[in-house]
C-alpha cells in the first residue's frame, strides 16, 4: 500500500446508477446523481466552492456496498444549467435545493459530508432542517465570516505565500488592493468576456495554488470553464457574506445541532482555511470529533485527509449497524 497516495485510502471508482436534471426554480436546473446501493445509508456529498462542481472521486469516500452516494452540482456550476450564473443564487437557495432533491428521493434523514464551502453549507443545513440530519462529515472547515475571507483575501496568507500573491494581484491597481474581492467582482462581471476569464483564471489559480502542503506556490493554470463558474460564483457569495445575517452566523447557531454526531478533518497546514475555525467549531459542538491532520493542507487529494474521511464514513456505517452506538470516540486526536 503506498500510503502517499490519497487513492489508496479510496474505494474503487463507480459509475452512477442514476442521473438526471432537477427544476429547482429561479431558472435553474442542477445536476443530481446517485451511487452505490440504492438501499443504503443515504449520504449527501456537498463539494467545495461555491462553484467548484462534484466530481467522480467524490463517490470514493463512502462504501458503495453499504451507502446510497447522493451528489449533485450546485446552482451554475458543473453540469447544472445556466452555467455560471448568480441570478437566483444564494446560500438559501442552495439549502432549498437540497431539501427538495431530499423529498425527491424519498429520503428522511441522512448523512451529509463535505469540505470547504462544502462544509459550510452542510452547517447551515443542517442548521435549518436538523431533522432530516444524522451525521456530519466536515472537511477545511469555512464558516463564511469576514475573518476568515480578510485571511485569504486581504493579504495574511500573501505573507506565506508572496509569489502567488504576486500573480493574485497582476492586473488590480494598488489603490484597489484593499478590497481585492471587490476589485475582482468588477472585473468578473464586466461583461467583456476576456477580461473576465482572465481574471477568472487569476482568482482560481491563487486558491489553487495554496490548496495542498506539497504545493509550490503555482497552482497551474486552470481550464476557462471551470475557472469561470469557480471564480464568479466565489466572489458573487463573497461579496455577500455567503449569504448569512448577523443571526445566521454559524457558531453561535451550533446548539441547533449539538446533538447531531460528526467529525471535523482539518489540514494542519491549511492555508485557504486556517485551523482555528475547525478548532472553533469543535469546542461549541460537543459530539463532534476534530481530526488536526498532521501533514495536511485544505486539499480533499492529500493522503491523510482522505484517508480521515473515508474512516468516518466507516464510522457512520458501523454506527448504522449497531442501531445507536454512535461516535464513542475522543474528541480531538492528532494523524
Amino acid at each position: 500500500m503506498d500510503q502517499n497516495r490519497a487513492d489508496t485510502y479510496l474505494y474503487p471508482p463507480i459509475a452512477p446508477f442514476d442521473q438526471r436534471m432537477v427544476d429547482v426554480g429561479g431558472g435553474h436546473q442542477i445536476y443530481l446523481e446517485q451511487s452505490g446501493n440504492p438501499d443504503g445509508i443515504p449520504l449527501l456529498i456537498l463539494h467545495g466552492g461555491p462553484g467548484g462542481g462534484s466530481s467522480p472521486t467524490l463517490r470514493r469516500f463512502a462504501n458503495p456496498a453499504l451507502f446510497r452516494i447522493i451528489c449533485f452540482d450546485q446552482r451554475g456550476c458543473g453540469k447544472s444549467k445556466p452555467f455560471a450564473s448568480v441570478v437566483n443564487n444564494t446560500t438559501w437557495d442552495l439549502v432549498a435545493d437540497i431539501e427538495q432533491i431530499r423529498t425527491q428521493l424519498g429520503v428522511d434523514r441522512w448523512a451529509v459530508f463535505g469540505g470547504s464551502w462544502g462544509a459550510t453549507l452542510a452547517l447551515i443545513y443542517a442548521q435549518a432542517h436538523p431533522a432530516h440530519t444524522t451525521h456530519l462529515v466536515l472537511r477545511g472547515v469555512f464558516t463564511g465570516t469576514r475573518a476568515e475571507l480578510d485571511w485569504f483575501y486581504g493579504g495574511a496568507a500573501a505573507l506565506f505565500w508572496p509569489d502567488a500573491w504576486a500573480r493574485f494581484v497582476n492586473g488590480i491597481p494598488a489603490d484597489e488592493h484593499g478590497d481585492m474581492i471587490a476589485a475582482y467582482h468588477k472585473r468578473l462581471f464586466s461583461g467583456d468576456m476576456r477580461a473576465e476569464l482572465k481574471f477568472a483564471r487569476q482568482w482560481a489559480a491563487w486558491e489553487n495554488a495554496l490548496a495542498s502542503i506539497e504545493s509550490d506556490g503555482y497552482g497551474g493554470e486552470p481550464g476557462c470553464d471551470y475557472a469561470r463558474a469557480f471564480a464568479r460564483l466565489e466572489n458573487h457569495y463573497f461579496m455577500h457574506g455567503c449569504f448569512l445575517s448577523d443571526d445566521q452566523q454559524i457558531l453561535p447557531n451550533m446548539r441547533k445541532i449539538a446533538h447531531i454526531p460528526g467529525v471535523i478533518v482539518q489540514g494542519r497546514y491549511d492555508m485557504i482555511c486556517p485551523p482555528k475555525t475547525a478548532y472553533d467549531l469543535a469546542q461549541v459542538w460537543p459530539n463532534a470529533r476534530l481530526r488536526m491532520i498532521k501533514h495536511a493542507g485544505h486539499a480533499i487529494s492529500e493522503p491523510g485527509i482522505a484517508r480521515a474521511l473515508v474512516d468516518a464514513t466507516d464510522q457512520i456505517a458501523q454506527s448504522d449497524k449497531a442501531a445507536n452506538g454512535g461516535f464513542s470516540l475522543a474528541r480531538i486526536s492528532l494523524s
